[in-house]
């Protein structure tokens, strides 16, 4: 397969990847432009790989966790329709409104997530992968894969649970 074709096929693919982990969609475009133009000067070697798409996908990995511009990591922004956007049907039709404002509820506390909390969560339950896979691709132990999901998890109930009190103090 040739980079162009590869290209073509799984650029969708690696665009919602990379977007579900920078939560936001520009700068996942940044981020799959720079991998693929790295991606192109060594598809030699990538393309002899024995899956050159994981290849490609842990460069979008590294990429987005070693991402320099401190402007764009800081400021995640949150946007409820991109979870709509990235095919997120979670069964029946509610109105609209409310889906809108649960996704901006958890773009906003998955914003707070440290880089590699977030890329844990992503690659746990968007890329479907068990802990010793993740772990491999972090440069880690499973335990501290493990350990990076938990806290993760804790911090979003937490502000899942400080959303609801103060919903409620309103109504009151």
């Amino acid at each position: 397969m040739t980079f162009e074709q590869f290209a073509l096929a799984r650029l969708p693919s690696l665009l919602r990847y990379a977007v579900v982990l920078t939560g936001d969609r520009d700068l996942g475009q940044d981020v799959v432009q720079e991998v693929l133009a790295r991606a192109q000067v060594r598809w030699k070697r990538i393309s002899d790989a024995d899956s050159p798409e994981a290849y490609v996908r842990r460069m979008v990995l590294n990429e987005y966790l070693s991402w320099r511009r401190s402007w764009a990591v800081r400021h995640i922004h949150a946007a409820g329709e991109r979870l709509i956007e990235l095919d997120d049907a979670r069964g029946g039709v509610r109105d609209h409104a409310d889906g809108v404002v649960e996704a901006d509820a958890l773009w906003h506390r998955l914003s707070a997530l440290g880089r590699k909390q977030r890329a844990v969560l992503v690659l746990r339950y968007y890329e479907q992968l068990d802990d010793d896979a993740i772990a491999d691709l972090l440069g880690c132990a499973p335990a501290t894969v493990r350990s990076h999901a938990s806290r993760a998890l804790q911090i979003l109930r937490l502000d899942q649970q400080s959303e609801q009190r103060v919903h409620a103090e309103e109504r009151s």
